[in-house]
């Protein structure tokens, strides 16, 4: 048997932060050949586009894409990727390769029209994203495909969203022990939706390396206080909500709340509910058929109908009370943009944030703003009037205490690598791990520093 050191993996992350999520292995074999893949590759949502703009390494010599979900910050630069030079296939789960066609498309749109107002190149034009969805590979749950002699992977169901996937990636050569990656995505062990079932006893009995999530790493399942159902019934009926939602699960899941409110005769059914974007409603029509197929009950809430561009003034004029879910999800992006600006200045409006908003975010700075202070939406300075809130309630990630349950699952974790978090978060949950979890090595994945590893996890660290 040959020496262990010959043959290893090593792994580095291209992001800092949580968005532009991005994971590059490069598995090296005892032959001296090698092969190259990612783990995502997602659009950076900081106000720094010049991180878009980019890749730190040839995108022609990866062999393979695996995606986890389909969120852009996960999946928004695959076009990109197709631009610079990259010739393979995109394997990801069936339901996120339906769901990444619009997606991808509608981000191409977006990109199209901020470049022409910033008088810049857009970062891909629409050849590229056809090329895009012209290599995915729809891949079923708890099915093995194998890319070569050495290489194979398996995804299998994860409570993020529809259609996400943990990914077990094995990889082999004679004569020496496998190397097990499990990549968790954005990770939850939840869904209203549908359930998670638990990871085959086989996968928990491997000698494997983690490669986890930590958006929520220094957040317990204790400390997370819901908040949505009062504010909103204490607003109403006397104002208008405006709910900035992602388009696909955070929308679909808040319809469902609505719904519920409604049903336990704690909203009041005459109040008009509205969702628009173009996106957020593409992916409601594909839940429905989901839940019609899978013989569940309508998530959809009485009094409810789609918003398009010729009744959206006609809501922003009026001044009874109503629901307006909009994507984006941030307020960035979208008709939430439209909206924000004009209710922003009402103080019977309630802006109610529902997940998640990165720190150059517009969600965060409306959040963060002091009422009567002015406030920046689109070129436009204006006056903070309306009561501005949020909740993490509806999270689609595990928290702190949740992952490590995940990782305590398995019996043999021989390294556990941090990423996908603020770099103050990952340290946290670094250090919680360490604590809590039977792994005796621990790293933090970045764009500073790749990840050597083996059969036996962690071999060493080096600047990348």
């Amino acid at each position: 048997m040959g020496q262990k050191s010959l043959f290893h993996v090593d792994i580095t992350s291209f992001h800092q932060k949580v968005t532009g999520s991005c994971t590059q292995v490069c598995i090296q074999y005892p032959d001296g050949y090698s092969t190259r893949f990612l783990v995502d590759c997602g659009l950076f949502q900081e106000r720094n586009d010049a991180l878009n703009e980019d890749f730190k390494f040839d995108a022609s010599k990866i062999d393979f894409v695996l995606v986890t979900h389909n969120h852009v910050d996960h999946t928004g630069r695959l076009p990109l990727l197709k631009h610079c030079g990259y010739k393979g296939n995109i394997y990801a789960s069936t339901l996120t390769c339906e769901l990444m066609i619009p997606a991808l498309t509608d981000t191409q749109k977006i990109l199209k029209v901020k470049s022409k107002i910033q008088n810049q190149k857009p970062l891909y034009n629409e050849d590229d994203t056809s090329k895009t969805i012209d290599s995915f590979e729809f891949c079923e749950f708890g099915e093995t495909i194998c890319f070569n002699d050495n290489i194979k992977f398996t995804f299998f169901k994860n409570g993020h969203l529809l259609g996400a996937s943990l990914i077990l990636v094995q990889i082999s050569y004679p004569n020496y022990e496998d190397i097990n990656l499990l990549f968790t995505g954005d990770y939850n062990n939840k869904n209203i939706f549908f359930d998670v079932p638990k990871l085959p006893e086989w996968i928990l009995e491997l000698p494997i390396t983690i490669i986890t999530e930590s958006t929520y790493g220094n957040t317990f399942s204790k400390d997370i206080i819901p908040c949505f159902d009062n504010n909103i019934l204490e607003a109403l009926p006397n104002a208008t909500v405006i709910c900035p939602v992602f388009s696909q699960g955070r929308s679909q899941e808040i319809l469902e709340r609505l719904k519920s409110l409604q049903t336990q005769n704690l909203l009041d059914k005459n109040i008009p509910i509205y969702l628009d974007g173009k996106l957020a409603i593409k992916y409601t029509d594909r839940y429905k058929r989901y839940c019609s197929y899978n013989k569940m009950p309508s998530f959809i809430p009485e009094n409810f109908r789609y918003v398009d561009g010729n009744i959206r003034d006609e809501l922003i004029q009026d001044s009874s009370p109503k629901i307006i879910l909009t994507s984006s999800g941030m307020g960035t992006y979208g008709p939430a943009q439209i909206y924000l600006s004009e209710f922003i200045t009402r103080k019977n409006a309630l802006i109610h944030f529902t997940g998640y908003c990165s720190p150059d975010s517009l969600g965060r700075k409306l959040i963060d703003a002091h009422e009567n202070s002015a406030v920046t939406i689109g070129g436009r300075v204006l006056k903070k009037f309306a009561q501005v809130t949020t909740t993490n309630e509806f999270s689609a990630h595990a928290k702190a205490d949740e992952l490590a349950e995940f990782i305590n699952q398995f019996s043999n974790v021989k390294l556990v690598l941090v990423n996908h978090g603020e770099p103050e978060v990952k340290e946290s949950f670094a250090e919680f791990v360490l604590n809590n979890c039977k792994s005796k090595n621990v790293g933090i994945l970045g764009d500073c520093y790749a990840f050597r590893v083996n059969r036996y996890g962690f071999v060493k660290s080096f600047p990348t």
